[in-house]
């Protein structure tokens, strides 16, 4: 992220870097690159805590404003545009503005709806349930389990990878985390909570994310003409959410283990198979090549 100068003038220095800042938020790059500018001038102008807070917060609403419209992929934002103006969700808006001011968020801003983008509504097959984001500096793209590279693989990862190889005999474990191919075939990579403070795990849970990405499942198991697709819920956090949303299991399947983690994956995880009883499912329902090929991630890095 580019560095902010000290300003010359420390009194007229905050309205006019909010002001440039303003200007400034056009793309998602954008937006990420302001809140840190933002931020960071925060503590380097001693003069402003009169004047900047409050301009900083409006700057700051504005862009998160500006987030679904700009970083939300239309088929999504289409089936979840009614949320947005609900009492929990802009409730849920006003605290991320906070936590931006404040602290480092995960993953960043550009990322936060890239599941959505990477895996638009009419495309999902499968869909695999986190919680929240990694929260350690390089890891949450907004891909559930999924790191980009050369983050080192979580250990969750690594059992994931370890049940693929032994479900698909083509599949060769890959040398990065990212999940890409595989969310672009329609595997719905969701936490159900989308953002996370630095090195605080489950710090957003019951903000409000929980809400919206219930509304997402939703969208997905009622699909006009849309196929049945398969969930894979690890752990009782995501069988809880599936329980919730009233998945119709003579349209879907729902699999169900103990989660990847390296201290619960000897219980439940490893072994359970899951990825082959997906392609058997997909296949017996809608015929060969409706399978996903998780193989793809080895061949594709």
């Amino acid at each position: 992220m580019p560095k902010v100068k000290s300003p010359a003038s420390s009194s007229s220095a905050p309205s006019m870097l909010v002001t440039k800042i303003a200007r400034s938020v056009k793309t998602t790059k954008s937006i990420q690159h302001s809140v840190y500018s933002v931020a960071k001038a925060t503590s380097s102008t001693s003069n402003s805590s009169e004047t900047l807070p409050a301009e900083l917060r409006a700057t700051i609403a504005a862009q998160l404003d500006a987030l679904e419209t700009e970083t939300m992929d239309p088929s999504w934002y289409e089936v979840l545009k009614s949320e947005f103006e609900k009492t929990y969700f802009l409730k849920l808006k006003t605290f991320l503005a906070t936590e931006l001011i404040t602290s480092t968020v995960y993953p960043p801003l550009k990322d936060v709806y890239s599941w959505s983008r990477l895996t638009p509504l009419d495309i999902v097959k499968v869909v695999i349930l986190g919680q929240d984001p990694y929260h350690n500096v390089g890891q949450a793209h907004g891909l559930s389990f999924s790191v980009l590279p050369p983050t080192t693989l979580p250990g969750s990862l690594k059992n994931i990878y370890k049940q693929m190889a032994a479900d698909i005999p083509t599949f060769k474990v890959p040398a990065t985390g990212d999940l890409t191919p595989l969310a672009q075939l329609g595997v719905l990579w969701l936490n159900t909570s989308l953002t996370v403070r630095a090195h605080k795990a489950g710090s957003h849970a019951k903000k409000g994310w929980e809400t919206l990405t219930a509304q997402a499942l939703k969208a997905v198991t009622s699909r006009p003409q849309g196929n049945g697709v398969v969930f894979m819920a690890w752990g009782l956090p995501a069988q809880k959410t599936c329980d919730k949303i009233g998945i119709d299991e003579t349209k879907h399947l729902v699999l169900k283990s103990a989660h990847p983690s390296p201290l619960s994956a000897y219980r439940g995880f490893l072994g359970n198979e899951h990825f082959r009883l997906a392609n058997e499912w997909l296949k017996e329902k809608y015929g060969e090549g409706a399978e996903i090929d998780w193989a793809v991630i080895g061949r594709s890095q």
